[in-house]
């Protein structure tokens, strides 16, 4: 019986090639997109699960309040992981890695620049899975000035993985053996290292302070430990172990701190969480967020309901054609049962076959989904682990899903009012396909609005006054190799006549680089109540011209006044939250030497008020900022003039290579703005995408619709057509009713989609406002699409001879 299914949905399906052939389109297209972003969520999901211990490994993060400033860090106190091994039983092991930034490492007699590269505590290869190649896992680290490579960074170095013992020297004077080489990590890991350094090495590790955050620390947890337990445990254990250096530091206990309406805090993230949900000060890496996972996921889900929609609708279209079919059928004595079991078989045939052309449309197009959206996915024998079935449960269950209303539709045709010709019963009861379509058009209502809102805060970002000229920056980024050279090559690239002027910091705000400091406004006491918690930056008299700031009052740094040592310049918003209506001439007190007396304070004169620029992701309010005059050669910022870039690049690249033999890293400020936001740009690109292709295959449906109509009065339209009606009369009779269905859709598309979007909007601190027009927009696009769509039918159906229609009827 089956065989026979399979056989006449097969001849039924061929007889119908064009009918067919829309179809598998429709699903197929639908089934690829849907696919592809099963890829990306998957990817996005799979984070650090290589981990054979991934349940049980926990980040501990700390939170900081004083006063009104609140700082999230990913990053805890030197001692923490060795102190939560002894004291906590069901602590199996702790490890710390901390981001070494840039390193040199010479190759021959040219030294090459490293940005990967982290010192690690030995226990690293105990909490991670990170398998050894060669060496052993549990002494590689343990020794001082041992260094472990990942395969490719062997390879690269030596063409070969098999290095133990050999040296390689670090920072031009660092002489590291090298203990082992381990499998490179999976792109899915929250951290992505080359060099792992022994922690032993660097000597701050050795440190005891409590009360400052630069580790990243991880726990392991005994199987079946309470994760809860432990994070509730960790303030307590804090208080304890720190309370003497508190109240040494800032002259009060933990209790008194809190009671000042300040406080510190630790607790638990789970490593699986961090990629997803974690985005904090110290990140070991770029993170993404959870609120993409939930829009593509729903993409993905609006996607293949629309095909779904559409088979139905193309099935119902067609269904005139079929009707006397079913009644020939039911006459010869077959079941309703055997009838639909038969319509099924057609409607799994042709997810079968959408299937197999959508898995290879996906597969082919992954490489360009991975440009587009920044990953490195690949099938995998991993991959067609889950691939497999999912692609058995697509058949079924998208086979039936989609097929099940036209079968039960088709088969409760009556044979006696078919065989008359009386096709009007039949199609009784329409509302369910109205229903389909201003679910169609509603979803695509929806992913329009939501798609020019994106543009429109991407755009945002891109053309807003950020306070700051980014344009025309040119940003040397390891002009610390040059040491104590630094400053003669800035102020020889300031001779160049394409560089108008030229700072050196490593405070920038397109920089990774950032410091806070507690700073006090009153005093005889050092009252946590009179602090505020600002970033605090080292910058030269140039800093404010180089990069176009503007001053709302006061002045700018002075190099000929020796006072401005120890003067500070203070945003508006630092201003605004200290209260002062004129801040120049105030006071602020740093502490020095970690006790309380005035004595023991260094005096800050605020000279200049700097206009707030946006120093931070657009994610984030403009906070209280303090810049001082130090030196500070961590890099070098140019203004340049860019009539001639080339001739001028290849001067300063001369200069360079005339202080220091190691290659110059450079880039320019608006690129790295622009990267910073490359996140939001890639989301919005997909969503272009994806939500094109959603209306193209709701267009598949609505085209479906409007064949099934037309044929269904091709009587009245032929009879419209001897009485006088015109081509035109005729297509916008056909159109009005699909254009109301789509006003319907508009109506409860768009107050969804303003709720939805004024969601993700308020992750942006500075964000536009939804306008009216951007309802107006997709509205009018939704209809203009519906009405080119029916409108192919309709005038299909209105030059059609009216003697042939009304013959054949």
């Amino acid at each position: 019986m089956f065989k026979n299914y399979i056989k006449t949905a097969f001849r039924s399906l061929l007889k119908n090639k064009g009918f067919t052939a829309i179809n598998i389109l429709g699903l197929a297209l639908g089934l690829c997109a849907c696919l592809l972003i099963v890829f990306y969520v998957v990817d996005e999901l799979s984070y650090d699960r290589y981990n054979t211990k991934h349940d049980r490994i926990f980040r501990v993060n700390s939170d900081l309040k004083l006063g009104e400033n609140r700082k999230d860090y990913a990053v805890i106190m030197p001692p923490l992981a060795k102190t939560l091994i002894a004291e906590f039983p069901y602590v199996e092991d702790a490890v710390r890695v901390k981001n070494a930034y840039t390193i040199h490492v010479k190759k021959g007699d040219v030294n090459m620049v490293e940005s990967k590269a982290a010192f690690a505590d030995p226990s690293l290869f105990h909490v991670f899975t990170l398998p050894m190649l060669t060496g052993d896992a549990k002494t590689a680290l343990a020794e001082p000035n041992s260094l472990v490579l990942t395969e490719s960074t062997a390879v690269r170095y030596f063409g070969k993985t098999d290095v133990v013992g050999t040296t390689m020297t670090l920072n031009e004077n660092q002489n590291f053996k090298v203990t082992g080489v381990i499998k490179d990590l999976p792109k899915t890991s929250h951290f992505n290292f080359d060099f792992f350094l022994s922690m032993a090495t660097w000597e701050d590790s050795r440190s005891n302070a409590w009360l400052r955050n630069d580790y990243t620390t991880y726990v392991l947890l005994k199987d079946k430990a309470d994760a809860k337990k432990l994070s509730a445990s960790l303030n307590p254990f804090l208080y304890k172990v720190s309370g003497d250096q508190m109240k040494k530091e800032i002259g009060m206990s933990y209790n008194d701190f809190e009671k000042s309406g300040s406080y510190f805090r630790m607790d638990l993230i789970p490593l699986t969480d961090i990629h997803l949900k974690s985005n904090r000060i110290g990140e070991l890496g770029a993170n993404s967020t959870i609120q993409y996972v939930y829009i593509f996921s729903a993409i993905a889900i609006f996607i293949l309901l629309i095909a779904c929609v559409n088979f139905m609708n193309l099935s119902t279209a067609r269904s005139a054609n079929r009707a006397r079919e079913v009644g020939v059928r039911k006459v010869l004595g077959s079941s309703r049962s055997f009838l639909v079991a038969q319509f099924l078989s057609e409607s799994i045939m042709v997810t079968f076959f959408a299937t197999i052309i959508a898995l290879v449309f996906a597969v082919g197009l992954l490489p360009q989904f991975n440009q587009l959206a920044g990953k490195e996915m690949a099938v995998t024998s991993s991959t067609l682990i889950w691939l497999i079935p999912a692609a058995v449960f697509t058949v079924l269950f998208v086979g039936a899903l989609a097929g099940s209303y036209p079968a039960f539709f088709l088969s409760a045709f009556q044979p006696i009012e078919v065989l008359k010709g009386k096709l009007s019963a039949g199609f009784k009861g329409g509302g369910l396909r109205s229903f389909l379509v201003v679910f169609q058009f509603g979803i695509s209502v929806f992913l329009i609005m939501g798609t020019l809102v994106i543009k429109n805060q991407l755009n945002f970002i891109q053309t807003t006054n950020l306070g700051f000229n980014r344009d025309q920056v040119l940003v040397i980024q390891n002009a610390y190799e040059l040491n104590k050279e630094t400053k003669t090559f800035k102020n020889e690239l300031t001779q160049l006549p394409g560089v108008t002027s030229a700072t050196m910091t490593d405070f920038l705000p397109v920089s990774v680089n950032r410091r806070s400091t507690s700073i006090f406004f009153k005093d005889a006491t050092l009252d946590q109540k009179n602090s505020i918690f600002p970033q605090s930056w080292e910058v030269d008299t140039e800093w404010i011209p180089t990069l176009d700031i503007k001053m709302a009052a006061g002045r700018n740094f002075a190099a000929d006044r020796v006072s401005d040592s120890s003067a500070i310049i203070i945003n508006e918003a630092a201003a605004k939250f200290l209260g002062y209506k004129n801040a120049l001439g105030q006071t602020l007190y740093k502490s020095n030497g970690g006790k309380t007396e005035l004595s023991n304070t260094v005096k800050y004169e605020v000279i200049g008020v700097m206009k707030d620029f946006h120093y931070s992701s657009m994610h984030e309010k403009i906070e209280p900022l303090i810049i001082r005059l130090a030196e500070n050669n961590g890099s070098i910022s140019l203004r340049v003039n860019a009539s001639n870039l080339p001739a001028l690049m290849s001067q300063i690249k001369t200069k360079w290579a005339g202080f220091s033999p190691v290659q110059m890293n450079y880039s320019f400020m608006d690129q790295d703005f622009d990267a910073s936001y490359r996140s939001e740009q890639r989301v919005g690109t997909i969503f272009i995408i994806f939500t094109t292709l959603a209306i193209i295959i709701a267009c598949l449906g609505l085209f479906g619709l409007a064949a099934y109509a037309a044929e269904q009065r091709t009587k009245e339209i032929g009879i419209r057509k001897v009485l006088g009606a015109s081509v035109s009369a005729i297509v916008g009779m056909l159109s009005k009713d699909f254009v109301k269905l789509v006003v319907i859709s508009i109506v409860f598309a768009v107050p969804l989609a303003w709720y939805c979007m004024t969601l993700w909007l308020q992750d942006f601190a500075y964000r536009v406002n939804i306008q009216w027009w951007v309802v107006a927009v997709a509205g009018l696009a939704a209809i203009a699409i519906a009405v080119i769509t029916v409108s192919f039918q309709s005038v299909k159906a209105a030059l059609a001879n009216p003697v042939k229609s009304l013959k054949n009827e």
